[in-house]
């Protein structure tokens, strides 16, 4: 085998977890249905805000994180962000259903992005609604907090001097 075949076997798996295995608008589907998707391209915010549409519903709270352009004292390029796709579909649901029984709310859905993104890129999408506004705006926070604590991605972040460095998602 030469070196290209086994740098190329060797990116395999690094690759694919840097992009996902459905259509947007199955992505869309599922974080619909399940609660949470990874996407590997733009989110629709107002897609995913129509989703969230109830006429039981007096509230609605999202939460968008954006790509800065800094970290601490360095100042950031571009990073990218990796995902064990199954896995955090998987517990994002767990964590949408978990997020209904704890709060007042009636629906909830989240996606966080996966792939190469630069700063100003919408890297997750989190929106609750609900009767009223305070089980909303808890229940948001929740999510959030959760999602970045126990959903499986992680980020390569990439610094102005060439350099790069590894962070869990709450990093």
């Amino acid at each position: 085998m030469d070196s290209q075949t086994a740098l190329g076997s060797a990116n395999q798996p690094h690759q694919q977890a840097s992009s996902i295995s459905h259509t947007a608008d199955e992505v869309y589907q599922l974080a619909q249905t399940q609660g949470f998707a990874l996407l590997d391209e733009a989110i629709d915010a107002q897609r995913l805000k129509d989703m969230l549409q109830d006429e039981q519903c007096g509230a609605l709270a999202t939460f968008e994180g954006w790509v800065r352009n800094h970290n601490n004292d360095s100042r950031v390029t571009s990073l990218t962000y990796y995902g064990y796709e199954k896995l955090a579909i998987n517990q994002g649901k767990l964590i949408v259903e978990e997020a209904k029984r704890l709060f007042d709310i009636q629906n909830a859905v989240a996606i966080h992005r996966i792939g190469a993104l630069e700063i100003g890129d919408m890297a997750v999408w989190v929106g609750v609604s609900s009767k009223h506004r305070y089980p909303a705006f808890d229940a948001c926070k929740w999510i959030l907090d959760t999602i970045k604590a126990d959903i499986p991605v992680w980020k390569q972040e990439y610094y102005q001097d060439q350099s790069s460095k590894w962070l869990s998602n709450n990093g």
